[in-house]
């Protein structure tokens, strides 16, 4: 295999010459660079990125926690944090959590004790309890996609959820909606505030027994919550599903029920997947700024690395707050009530 000093012999150069190109940190004659990448393309030369590590401190890598990939919502995140950090010469490390509290313990604990430049958490679900063991972490940590209340010491580039809920709500009101239904996941408490908001602001309650929890985020446990939110609550008019797949599944249970959608009953959903899209009907939904929060999220991490931030020296990024907005877009599966 080449080697550097193969490349500064080839391109009449010294080795940290080829060492500045490499890495970018010291300005190089146009001139010179074009000798040196020449020459590493005729040698084929490959750095050595384990001993470009050792010597300078950086993996250019950065850990990504994510629940699942299996969404359209994480994987779209995930391509775009990589897209962002692919501009910048860094490489994504991908974890999965499964949504599993202790699988995601183990990968925080393996990467305080490995070389990453900066971790991105993604989601909340089954991390909460075990960020204490990022106390030890010698890297910027930023949280995006955060529903629960998260820790003050982390920044934080997220979505209001809260108002997510309430823009389906005040639709729903809009279309003259009363008596209605939600199919929720855990998490989901605060897309559930903000339905209910919506409907308090004009006086009507939707009380804690018309929300119906899922057992999993899936086709089949929309079905199931639906169904049993159309049995016990058979004068709904509206169903409101915190997940676009929970509403696909009400769409199913709706039509075995002999309903049709809209015009017996219209169906809002939350988080505007492809799913969604191919459902018949199409459905109502509230989008949220995915690739805009993981591209400001993945930002700000690596501001942090290379000291840019508000500190003006490498370390853990300032506490930030920041809150995008969702937006409701409107389609076939809501229409007013007649």
């Amino acid at each position: 295999m080449a080697t550097m000093q193969d490349v500064a012999d080839r391109a009449g150069v010294t080795k940290q010459t080829v060492s500045n190109v490499l890495s970018g940190r010291v300005a190089v004659r146009p001139a010179t660079e074009a000798r040196v990448r020449e020459a590493i393309a005729e040698l084929g030369y490959v750095p050595n990125l384990v001993a470009r590590s050792l010597a300078t401190g950086s993996t250019r890598t950065v850990g990504l926690f994510v629940p699942t990939v299996s969404t359209a919502f994480y994987a779209e995140l995930a391509e775009e944090a990589e897209d962002v950090l692919d501009e910048h010469g860094y490489r994504l490390l991908l974890c999965t959590t499964r949504r599993d509290g202790e699988r995601a313990r183990r990968h925080l604990a393996g990467l305080t004790s490995r070389s990453v430049d900066a971790l991105l958490i993604a989601g909340d679900e089954g991390l909460t309890d075990h960020l204490p063991l990022l106390s030890r972490a010698r890297f910027p940590v930023v949280l995006c996609a955060w529903e629960t209340r998260a820790p003050a010491r982390f920044p934080v580039v997220t979505i209001d959820y809260e108002h997510g809920g309430h823009l389906a709500g005040r639709h729903l009101r809009a279309l003259g909606h009363e008596k209605v239904a939600v199919l929720a996941s855990p998490a989901h408490g605060m897309r559930v505030s903000g339905f209910r908001r919506a409907f308090a602001e004009d006086g009507l309650d939707v009380p804690d027994t018309a929300v119906h929890t899922a057992a999993e985020p899936s086709f089949t446990g929309g079905v199931a919550a639906a169904e049993e939110a159309l049995r016990a609550h058979p004068a709904a008019t509206a169903l409101f599903a915190t997940h676009d797949v929970l509403a696909v599944g009400a769409l199913e249970a709706a039509r075995a029920q002999g309903r049709s959608i809209p015009d017996d009953l219209s169906v809002v959903a939350h988080d505007d997947t492809p799913e969604g899209l191919l459902a018949r009907p199409t459905l109502t939904s509230v989008a949220l700024p995915k690739r805009e929060m993981a591209r400001e999220a993945v930002t700000l991490l690596l501001d942090a690395v290379g000291g840019t931030g508000a500190t003006g020296s490498a370390g853990p990024a300032e506490p930030h707050r920041r809150l995008l907005l969702p937006r409701l877009i409107a389609r076939d599966s809501t229409a007013p009530l007649v």
